[in-house]
């Protein structure tokens, strides 16, 4: 069977078991600080279990991708590990539980999957005595089949959030992939029983402090690994055999010359290639860059441990992003977007290989020295220190160094490398975390199952009642005048801050108060915060108000929303399809954007999108939105976020057949609304992202208007037409050019005739001719050149200049080749000389500069000159 047939199969199955099927969530968690990567199918639905949003139906089906990382150095070395898998998965929120969850997985895997029986066990949490019944009475397994396992093996959890015990059904590959003991059973941590499904009931709640509490509702997760269960019905021995790796594992056989089977090290780094390949293509396509922090470092860590193993295997060239079209052939028809991005994952994969290559070869070579020196003290341990200069330097992941060393018989002071690490990021960290007054979840609890209701598309104006006030954290009846709160409505006009866009402003009036409204924030449980000031008045819990929109500002926020999207469109007409939303800011006064790209935009093309932007706002092209559901939208081509995470509805905005969009925001009816759209500037703000910021409608003509009147300024200042600025202020450019140049024609002249006036100044000390002068020049290099004129006309001798240049004093000594040899050095002569003057300074022995800043002091530093000689020339 085919994994795509597996994948098709089991949603299938649970379709027809009144489950919704929704389509895998990008790999990036949105809205879940302690998650880095999605690595369980659960993991984006963690809101429905909990209770904190309403799920889109009570029974869920999905094939999620996702990363983990744990097991990293194990990948290549076993059958089973990996860093990317498809996790098939069945879902329960307070719908059925362990009976159901039990007696479906049964039945798929024995007679839709037709797995044998005899060669399928099961495992339970040891303390849960109702899944073993069920197991055991119900479905019919002998006790030799059921085996009880402890936490670590048998109860789920992935950091904060829902958790349960779990069961977890097991497929026997056979004794010759075992570790040959007798007593080798399920739980062994050898190849021969392959977990292939576990279904966890979900029925408490880790809260950050490591308690477990019971969940409102009992729920069901299950995961099946697609590639695992593939492994099962196709047969073979390890998931690298199965028809979507096993290409991949080929095409690198073929590459390398390498044969599969003969040797067990290059073997394990054809696995490697294989496996982080996947994983990599995976987080690019994701949105996620290659960076030191974050899940950025760890996809800068399988990159670069790809890169090692295939030198390792011979591959001295750059051969890593050549290998990913492979990946979007063979899994592009199940995930689009491989194939729609497939000219971005190179790029990626190929700058991020071009930057490790610069430097692979030092750090190797650093290291190299580094092994010598410890195999010959006798040392078994990298010093911290080491590995983290490998790592800031040169671009070695911990886990790469280790390696190295593990293959030496050598391990790294991990310790001092995280010391070291926490020191940088102490260096850099800033504060990026802010908690705003009444937001924590405990403190919205009370108002989990407050449903408000948002007209604000429709209307900017409303009358609501006031369901709660936050006085900073606490829950308060009333709010008086002069007091900042946090109000939740029943019934808002008031678009909360989201998807770039900023919250609304405007105010809440009773016949009495006049309350301002400075942001609107999306809260914990889709609770609408509307940060607020009282004006006048008093306001209470329950009262009825009077909601109104600042309509200016919403307006010019509407522009700004609407013009990323044309820009949006416009970057991929200008610069290719790899072109990508990565943020965004819309605000009223001003817009930001940042893209996927690899290199700075020329004049040229920031000129043609900021033409093509206009040219579309100029056509007064209608602007539509619409709710669908999530595959409708995707069916029509609308544009996504990769790295959001979308409910089955959707509102979609479209802009003529120009622009379509998934988005939440709000917008103009017209493009004309626009009126004008104006490019800022563009920069760089990461590896392969770029930023353009700009302004529209009002904002860009008041930017214009004052360009304007810069020019016409200008243009009196140059007693010309604002036609003829140009060409008169180049004029005048090439005029002061010009007499820069004579005036330094005439500086050079002056100071050669200076040259000769000087030498008579010259006094013997101990027999060396010593010139110590002041002059009248500003600028140190006319100083220098000054000094080597005199020493060059001397032959032998000392020169020592001074000049002042506004408060500051200037120095520079010479001293010829010959009285160098006899001990002189101007460095020591001009430093001394500087003292006096209340500076310092130095250099070589025969040409040296220094400062001061006292100028009055000059004329006895120019004889300290002739006092230093004498005591060099002992």
């Amino acid at each position: 069977m085919k994994t795509k047939e597996i994948r098709e199969k089991f949603l299938n199955f649970f379709k027809n078991k009144d489950h919704l099927v929704l389509p895998s969530y990008s790999l990036i968690p949105q809205d879940d600080p302690t998650l880095l990567l999605i690595g369980a199918g659960m993991a984006p639905l963690k809101p429905y279990f909990t209770g904190e949003k309403k799920p889109p139906h009570p029974r869920v089906t999905t094939c999620q991708k996702c990363v983990r990382t744990p097991d990293i150095e194990r990948v290549g070395k076993t059958a089973r590990h990996a860093t990317f898998f498809e996790m098939l998965g069945n879902f329960s929120f307070g719908d059925y539980f362990k009976e159901e969850a039990i007696q479906w997985a049964w039945e798929l895997v024995t007679e839709v999957y037709h797995l044998p029986e005899k060669k399928l066990y099961v495992s339970v949490y040891q303390e849960d005595d109702e899944a073993y019944d069920i197991w055991h009475k119900i479905m019919g397994l002998p006790e030799s089949k059921i085996f009880r396992l402890g936490k670590e093996d048998n109860f789920w959890e992935i950091g904060q959030g829902p958790c349960g015990p779990c069961s977890e059904i097991y497929y026997d590959l056979g004794f010759e992939f075992g570790c040959g003991r007798p007593d080798c059973q399920v739980g062994c941590d050898c190849d021969r029983f392959v977990e292939i499904w576990n279904l966890v009931f979900t029925q408490f709640n880790c809260d950050s402090g490591g308690s477990y509490l019971p969940l409102s509702q009992k729920n069901i997760d299950t995961g099946a690994g697609l590639e695992r269960m593939a492994m099962a019905l196709q047969n073979v021995p390890t998931f690298y055999e199965i028809d979507i790796i096993k290409p991949i594992l080929d095409y690198f056989v073929r590459l390398t010359g390498v044969r599969y089977g003969e040797n067990s090290r290059e073997d394990i780094s054809l696995r490697i290639l294989t496996e982080h390949l996947r994983s990599l293509t995976f987080m690019v396509v994701d949105g996620i860059q290659p960076s030191n922090e974050g899940r950025g470092y760890v996809l800068r860590r399988m990159i670069r441990r790809a890169v090692r193993h295939g030198r390792l295997l011979g591959l001295e060239d750059l051969f890593l992003f050549e290998a990913v079209p492979m990946i979007c052939e063979v899994m592009g028809d199940v995930y689009q977007e491989l194939k729609e991005r497939e000219d971005y994952i190179v790029k990626v994969v190929q700058l991020e290989e071009e930057r490790f290559r610069e430097t692979l070869e030092q750090g190797l070579t650093m290291l190299s020295t580094y092994l010598i020196d410890l195999q010959r003290d006798g040392e078994k341990e990298l010093p911290g220190d080491v590995a983290f200069k490998l790592y800031d330097t040169f671009g070695f992941p911990l886990d790469l160094t280790r390696e190295i060393l593990e293959e030496k018989g050598l391990g790294v002071d991990e310790k001092g490398f995280k010391v070291q690490l926490e020191l940088q990021r102490e260096r850099a960290r800033s504060a990026r975390e802010k908690m705003d007054a009444g937001e924590a979840k405990a403190n919205l609890e009370p108002f989990k199952d407050q449903r408000v209701e948002f007209i604000g598309f429709d209307t900017l104006e409303t009358k609501s009642r006031i369901a709660a006030i936050y006085n900073g954290d606490v829950i308060v009846d009333k709010a008086e005048e002069g007091q900042e709160v946090t109000l939740i409505l029943d019934k808002t006009p008031f678009y909360a801050e989201s998807g770039g866009q900023v919250g609304d402003q405007g105010t809440i009036t009773t016949e009495s108060a006049l309350v301002e409204i400075q942001d609107t924030k999306l809260g914990t449980y889709d609770l609408f915060l509307h940060r607020a000031r009282v004006i006048r008045g008093e306001i209470y819990t329950g009262e009825k108000v009077k909601a109104l929109v600042d309509s200016n500002k919403r307006g010019l926020i509407c522009r700004n929303h609407t013009v990323t999207h044309l820009l949006h469109r416009a970057l991929k007409e200008v610069l290719g399809e790899h072109v990508n939303q990565a943020g965004s800011l819309v605000a009223p006064q001003r817009l930001r954007f940042d893209f996927t790209h690899f290199a700075s935009l020329s004049q040229d093309e920031v000129k043609k999108i900021e033409e093509i932007v206009n040219k579309h706002i100029w056509k007064n092209l209608k602007v539509d939105t619409q709710e669908t559901t999530l595959q409708a939208a995707r069916e029509s081509g609308a544009m996504a976020l990769f790295e959001g995470k979308y409910e089955d509805k959707v509102r979609m905005v479209s802009i003529d057949n120009y622009s379509l969009e998934l988005c939440g925001g709000t917008h103009v009816k017209h493009t004309g609304d626009i009126g004008l759209f104006k490019i800022l500037s563009e920069s760089g703000i990461g590896t392969g992202l770029r930023r353009i910021e700009a302004l529209s409608g009002p904002g860009a003509y008041h930017y214009l208007s004052e360009k304007e009147e810069i020019l016409t300024r200008g243009s009196v200042a140059l007693k010309t037409k604002e036609e003829n600025f140009l060409p008169r202020l180049e004029t005048l450019i090439q005029s002061y050019n010009e007499m820069v140049k004579e005036n330094q024609n005439l500086r050079s002249k002056l100071a050669s005739q200076k040259v000769d006036e000087l030498l008579d100044k010259a006094v013997q000390v101990k027999g060396v001719p010593v010139l110590a002068a002041q002059v009248n020049v500003t600028e140190m290099e006319q100083l220098r050149s000054m000094a080597d004129q005199l020493k060059d006309k001397m032959g032998s001798g000392v020169v020592v200049l001074g000049s002042v240049k506004g408060e500051k004093v200037l120095l520079v000594a010479a001293v010829t080749a010959d009285l160098v040899k006899k001990g002189l050095h101007a460095g020591k002569i001009v430093g001394e000389a500087a003292k006096q003057t209340g500076g310092g300074g130095g250099g070589r022995p025969d040409m040296a500069q220094a400062g001061g800043k006292e100028k009055d002091k000059l004329p006895s530093a120019l004889k300290q000159a002739a006092v230093m000689v004498e005591k060099l020339m002992v």
